[in-house]
């Protein structure tokens, strides 16, 4: 009964999100009154791979993913308690996000868990979702937390993170010269954007996680999740991932990506208060699942804040700490 409740708030959810989006059909909003402010970029870039695209390869390629997952035996079924942990996290934060991005009303979302040691999580264009155990288990996250880490991966989707990196990967490979002299940054059409822009092995910039970080903080905490887990969520990242995991790698939890989020809470606390119903004086102070998480280590980051960020390697976090 749970499994059907929960089904049938996921998709009165959904609804309301298209509903919203419906409504903002004509006008894609630059962002909240309220909340976090940020400035969005414009990329023309990203128009030479059109949305549609994007979504359909998605699409494919997280059904691959829950084939492969399905085949091994490790995709959590519906009623598992994690699966119905999360999509219950999802119920709230899924209205949330056409404030961002008036498209995900319309999307078909999905949120499964996949059996694995890797610590990581992704939502790819289209709202396709997926976390690991190893990173809820590892990690002990608690359900703040959780709504942290979902908020982040959505905000790559609705932010078109994939589809700007698409995009560029298509620059690489065809030459910049021949796209530019062809299209005039126009349309590719129905391509197949090909091997060089597969969604799950896109890296993002630091200036991209940047904005995943707080558009995720400010969605969470519209959906009543306390923003300040965003803080002992990096904190965690840094004190207890392994040099090569998966989301350390392409999730820097450097002390500069912390001091951007305590510079935002700000904008968010009164989002969360006023989620919670309650004033911002009568807030208890955020207690985390782990004592003396400490800091996080220090992240000399990127010369290039738009450039994709590297795969790094055990041998470079060594040399890195030396």
């Amino acid at each position: 009964m749970r499994q059907f409740c929960l089904r049938a708030a996921l998709a009165v959810a959904i609804c309301a999100a298209a509903a919203a989006a419906s409504a903002q059909e004509l006008s894609q909003v630059a962002a909240p009154t309220d909340g976090v402010q940020l400035a969005r970029r414009e990329s023309r870039v990203r128009e030479i791979v059109p949305m549609a695209v994007i979504d359909q390869q998605a699409a494919r390629e997280y059904e691959q993913v829950k084939q492969e997952a399905i085949a091994r035996h490790t995709l959590l079924d519906d009623s598992d308690p994690q699966v119905l942990r999360l999509r219950e996290i999802g119920v709230r934060l899924l209205p949330q996000t056409v404030l961002w991005n008036p498209r995900a009303g319309r999307w078909a979302w999905e949120i499964n868990v996949i059996r694995a040691d890797q610590v990581n999580a992704f939502c790819m264009p289209g709202g396709k979702m997926a976390v690991y155990t190893g990173l809820l288990n590892d990690l002990k996250l608690t359900d703040d937390e959780v709504a942290m880490v979902m908020g982040h991966e959505i905000a790559h989707a609705l932010e078109e993170h994939a589809r700007q990196r698409a995009a560029q990967a298509e620059i690489s490979n065809l030459g910049a010269n021949v796209v530019s002299q062809l299209t005039g940054f126009g349309n590719l059409g129905n391509m197949d954007i090909g091997s060089n822009a597969k969604m799950l092995s896109l890296r993002f910039s630091r200036q991209e996680e940047t904005e995943a970080d707080l558009i995720g903080m400010d969605i969470a905490s519209r959906a009543g999740y306390d923003p300040r887990a965003a803080i002992t969520l990096w904190q965690k990242m840094g004190k207890f991932l392994r040099a090569g995991d998966e989301f350390s790698s392409t999730h820097p939890s450097g002390r500069s990506r912390i001091a951007v989020l305590e510079a935002h809470m700000k904008e968010v606390l009164p989002l969360y208060a006023r989620a919670m119903e309650m004033p911002m004086e009568k807030l208890s102070p955020y207690q985390t699942n782990m004592a003396n998480l400490g800091g996080a280590p220090v992240d000399n980051g990127d010369d290039d804040q738009r450039k994709p960020l590297k795969l790094e390697t055990p041998d470079d976090k060594k040399a890195g700490s030396q």
